[in-house]
């Protein structure tokens, strides 16, 4: 009797833990969190959420005002996006899981940017991705490629919050835990002895199973999937999240688990008092004006020379460009979108007509010269070199003249060495290195322009 009591003792206070953990402290807005991402409203009271958010709340009040602050150029854009969109406003939270509004973040697994794509989903929803531009990192636009992304996911699940684990795990792992799901609520209504002994159900159990493995393809699983989408029982969150005993292979994985939680804690927290009374009723109003101007710049112009005309620092233009990755805009194309504070659009607007072209020098190529030995000559890559003289190959020729960038003017303050070659005259080097001649004459001390074959030459643009 003694031992029964201890039991009946240790129960209760375990139901009471879990009692006592359950907030009750919840406001209109935190029920619509879950009603937007088509979560019954009962799942406020989930001991595991309720865990996650009561663990947030405690532990990154500071951290979570922190990188909202960090991110405000940003957050109003990705509102206003989600806006347009009819998204869930909760969304916003889950750029702040995956990236935490860096726009330049990046994953051990190569995934980038603020909603953490990889390459190739990135280029399937149209961002480009190469050696000048990654719009992985570009605010709006991968802002818009994560909304359609989204959109596609609901359109397959039906549900938001199903297309933001998939969005996560892939949806390959969603409709494995789908349809494992609805065999499993089958065989708990028919009673799991008719079930074991249902040919169809075991043919179903050995397709999942060799998915698996991977002995398998996902197009196997995927026609187990849409013979089971339509029966008459649909897993909610609760169903989906549990973790079931013994079982390695989780419906949904644990990160996933996490995540979504994660995400409808952050977006609660928002709701949360420590908004008012530590100051921080800003956060709560942000959104409601844009911080940030979008402006078309012809392509092929310096960062620097932009920054100029807009009166900022050329730093802080590439903190809101990051998607740029070699200060030069795209050459091949004829404008391309930037973002400046949107203090600086009325003087973009008067200067716009006088941003400096990017400027130009001209090389003939010498014996031993590759693309790629000139690209280093002026510390740009081979591959803009080629591009803007439109190359087909990497073959150049002795005496061909090539247009080159100067992405950098201090690399003009460099002294170069030339070594006379035959059919050399001086007024042609001054013309291949873009260098006045009466200089070029200077430098060398030359009295007359009289040169030869193996005469050393110093080449200075300062």
């Amino acid at each position: 009797m003694k031992f029964f009591s201890s039991i009946l003792f240790v129960i209760s206070i375990f139901v009471y833990s879990k009692a006592a953990l359950v907030s009750t402290s919840f406001v209109g807005s935190d029920l619509k969190v879950l009603e937007e991402l088509d979560i019954s409203t009962e799942y406020i009271t989930d001991y595991e959420l309720q865990k996650h958010f009561q663990a947030i709340l405690k532990h990154t009040q500071a951290r979570y005002t922190q990188k909202l602050n960090d991110a405000h150029l940003f957050v109003p854009k990705i509102k206003k996006v989600l806006r347009e969109n009819n998204m869930p406003s909760a969304f916003l939270y889950l750029v702040m899981a995956e990236s935490n509004f860096v726009l330049d973040a990046k994953s051990y697994k190569s995934a980038k940017g603020m909603w953490q794509f990889m390459r190739g989903t990135a280029n399937m929803y149209g961002l480009k991705t190469d050696e000048y531009i990654d719009e992985r990192m570009d605010i709006v636009k991968s802002t818009k490629a994560a909304v359609e992304y989204l959109q596609y996911l609901h359109s397959m699940f039906g549900k938001w919050y199903l297309a933001a684990i998939a969005y996560n795990c892939g949806q390959g792992r969603v409709i494995e835990g789908l349809t494992r799901a609805k065999i499993d609520m089958y065989c708990e209504d028919v009673g799991y002895n008719v079930c074991r002994k249902e040919p169809k159900i075991n043919e179903y159990r050995r397709i999942i199973h060799g998915y698996q493995q991977k002995w398998l393809k996902f197009s196997e699983l995927n026609k187990v999937y849409k013979e089971v989408k339509n029966w008459d029982y649909e897993p909610d969150i609760d169903k989906l999240l549990v973790v079931q005993k013994n079982i390695s292979r989780q419906y949904i994985p644990d990160e996933s688990r996490g995540y979504i939680r994660k995400i409808i804690s952050l977006a609660m927290m928002n709701n949360s008092d420590f908004l008012i009374k530590d100051d921080n009723t800003h956060l709560l109003n942000r959104g409601i004006s844009d911080p940030i101007a979008s402006i078309e710049v012809k392509g092929g112009t310096l960062l620097q020379n932009v920054a100029q005309a807009v009166g900022v620092k050329t730093e802080q233009l590439k903190k809101l460009n990051r998607h740029i990755l070699k200060d030069i805009l795209p050459m091949d194309e004829q404008k391309y979108t930037l973002y400046i504070p949107y203090s600086r659009l009325s003087r973009f607007n008067a200067n716009k007509d006088n941003i400096q072209d990017t400027q130009f020098a001209l090389y003939k190529v010498q014996r031993g010269d590759t693309l790629a030995s000139i690209g280093k000559k002026f510390s740009i890559s081979y591959e803009i070199i080629k591009r803007h003289n439109k190359l087909r190959s990497h073959i150049i020729n002795i005496g061909q003249e090539l247009a080159i960038p100067v992405l950098d003017p201090k690399i003009y303050a460099q002294t170069i060495e030339y070594t006379v070659k035959m059919g050399d005259t001086l007024s042609k080097i001054a013309s291949a290195y873009n260098i006045d001649f009466k200089k070029l004459m200077k430098d060398n001390n030359l009295q007359t322009s009289m040169i030869k074959t193996g005469d050393k030459l110093v080449i200075q643009y300062q």
